[in-house]
């Protein structure tokens, strides 16, 4: 730990009070781990202005963590959703941290951190068979990957649950389906994870399935074949046996903008266009109205900054993304068009059942995807806008948040590991 002349430590963290969970997704990239399709914040050397204040952190430090936990909280967010990685060879084995990609956020930095109390965490199962591990099947999800995230996740005080129940996030409905055996198994295996998480003392599991109208595959997965907007994928969904929906990031598509609204704003390059502020707004607001008014008991409501995937199409592999003209539009929010879509969801929020998932929680998007470009963590662009808004709209404001940064402090820098030359 480094002693430096104004305070011995991270400054304790002053909570601001909240009447509900305010999540928000965690992507756990930011470590120079040589991971072949992650390069961390490689991918931001020509993007200067998404730099974190933190600068080029190692999240694998508790330090780290521990100032993010402390402006989290002090804004009114509570609960970090982490994505949860397993390497494909660990398919069909027991779970061992070795097992996991990025799994440094949680084990390093935040099992570690000081302040690691102050804040609640979750996971989100991130099963894209394409790239990561997925279950292999019933069996693997059961004995292998349950008690791991039992004994390593669920026991800690501070993991996320509903009336006692573990809230287990999962990111791919397509796969998650086709791991366990396709959509006629479903109900049975949600009633054997009830049961199997119920020898370790809990009173069951609360498992939360991203899903969205507009998504294609996620819509040929359910066989609705219904047309887009059309909400009654939602009885479908529910016929499986899940506890709740949630969204990642709300993707904006050309088809759902006027011409007016289908502007060159923030575009990335000439091929690409993008939806100003209020187009983005708009057509996030009316996907979140679609979906709590149509199940208001069933879906926790996910407010998104959008999407800029720039940094990320300066690498390889990712330079194939997006070139259809009817692809996810450039909506990356700017803090005060934030602030403005969180007012116009508070009210939705404050209107849904009093113990309905969406009621007890919603979710932000994103804490610190950098390279898509949807972070509200305080970045050189914006300072603490976006945690200010948060803040502002869904806190009692009764806290006095402490802006002074680690280089105010005269804290050493974190960003050696990716300039050891300069060590």
């Amino acid at each position: 730990m480094y002693q430096n002349r104004f305070t011995s430590y991270v400054p304790e963290p002053q909570s601001a009070t909240t009447d509900r969970v305010i999540g928000v997704h965690y992507y756990p990239g930011w470590t120079r781990c040589h991971d072949k399709l992650q390069p961390g914040f490689e991918v931001l050397k020509h993007f200067p202005e998404r730099c974190p204040v933190l600068g080029w952190y190692d999240e694998s430090n508790p330090e780290v963590t521990d100032w993010e936990i402390k402006w989290a909280v002090e804004h009114g967010i509570n609960c970090f959703i982490y994505c949860w990685y397993r390497l494909k060879e660990n398919m069909g084995k027991p779970v061992t941290r070795e097992a996991l990609r990025f799994g440094h956020a949680i084990h390093d930095g935040l099992f570690k951190a000081a302040y690691r109390n102050f804040i609640q965490f979750a996971i989100m199962f991130e099963n894209q068979s394409l790239r990561w591990g997925n279950a292999a099947d019933l069996d693997d999800l059961l004995h292998n990957l349950l008690p791991w995230w039992v004994n390593e996740y669920f026991s800690k005080p501070n993991y996320l649950k509903f009336d006692g129940k573990p809230v287990l996030f999962i990111y791919s409905m397509k796969d998650f389906l086709e791991s366990i055996g396709g959509e006629e198994a479903m109900p049975e295996v949600l009633v054997k994870m009830n049961e199997e998480i119920q020898k370790y003392g809990f009173p069951g599991i609360h498992v939360s399935i991203k899903c969205g109208a507009t998504d294609e595959n996620y819509m040929a997965t359910v066989k609705a074949h219904l047309p887009v907007h059309d909400m009654r994928f939602v009885d479908r969904v529910r016929s499986f046996g899940f506890d709740s929906g949630f969204q990642y990031v709300w993707n904006i598509h050309k088809a759902e903008l006027t011409e007016e609204q289908y502007t060159d704003y923030m575009c990335m390059d000439p091929q690409y266009r993008s939806a100003p502020p209020s187009g983005a707004i708009a057509a996030q607001l009316t996907k979140i109205k679609d979906h709590t008014e149509y199940a208001p008991d069933f879906f926790m409501i996910t407010a998104s900054v959008g999407t800029n995937r720039k940094a990320w199409r300066k690498i390889q592999q990712f330079k194939s993304l997006g070139t259809d003209p009817g692809h996810v539009l450039v909506s990356q929010l700017p803090p005060y068009a934030f602030k403005i879509l969180l007012q116009k969801i508070k009210p939705i929020v404050d209107k849904m059942p009093e113990n309905s998932p969406g009621r007890k929680m919603l979710i932000l998007d994103n804490w610190n995807e950098w390279g898509e470009g949807h972070f509200i963590s305080p970045s050189c662009a914006y300072g603490f806008q976006y945690l200010q808004a948060v803040r502002e709209v869904f806190s009692e404001c009764d806290n006095l948040p402490d802006y002074r940064t680690p280089q105010l402090l005269d804290f050493d820098r974190y960003d050696y590991e990716w300039f050891p030359e300069n060590n």
